[in-house]
């Protein structure tokens, strides 16, 4: 048996203040988003914002029912919506931001597993890396270059 070992590389900013102004301004966007959620079950409010390789800024924000598999996270929102609006656009930067109806949600909150594997076939498919900014509601923001770093052993259509 062999070990392998992987390492994902992500910075941290300890504020949203200390991040660029661009991405101070989408995240803005996201937490907006956030502030539109429909989670009366989770009480979970998440919101996503979007920048395209042509300037649009796409928002979504998590969506639940009652039969909760036919909920959809914030994140699958938008990008599908982008998906669909403008299907030769590249995503270019993500922000997402996550808060609690019970408590102060203070650590980064990443994509779930769900919406990892939706990224990644974004990233997959516009050939290029998707850089993601992730927070609470407050604290610290984590950003990765890329969705390979939230899931390194991601399924694609070379695996098919």
């Amino acid at each position: 048996m062999k070990e392998v070992i992987i390492e994902s590389k992500l910075y941290v900013f300890d504020t949203l203040e200390d991040t660029p102004k661009d991405i101070q301004s989408l995240m803005q966007n996201a937490i907006e988003a956030r502030d539109n959620a429909y989670a009366p079950y989770s009480r979970f409010h998440v919101g996503t914002a979007i920048l395209l390789d042509n300037g649009e800024i796409i928002s979504g924000s998590n969506q639940e029912n009652a039969s909760y598999p036919s909920g959809l996270c914030a994140e699958r929102t938008a990008i599908f919506y982008a998906g669909a609006k403008y299907p030769k656009a590249k995503i270019v930067k993500m922000a997402i931001t996550a808060a609690s109806q019970n408590q102060k949600t203070s650590a980064p909150i990443p994509p779930c597993g769900a919406c990892r594997q939706s990224i990644a076939e974004y990233e997959t498919k516009q050939e290029s890396a998707i850089e993601i900014y992730f927070m609470g509601e407050i604290g610290k923001v984590m950003r990765s270059n890329s969705l390979s770093n939230l899931l390194p052993f991601g399924f694609d259509s070379s695996n098919l």
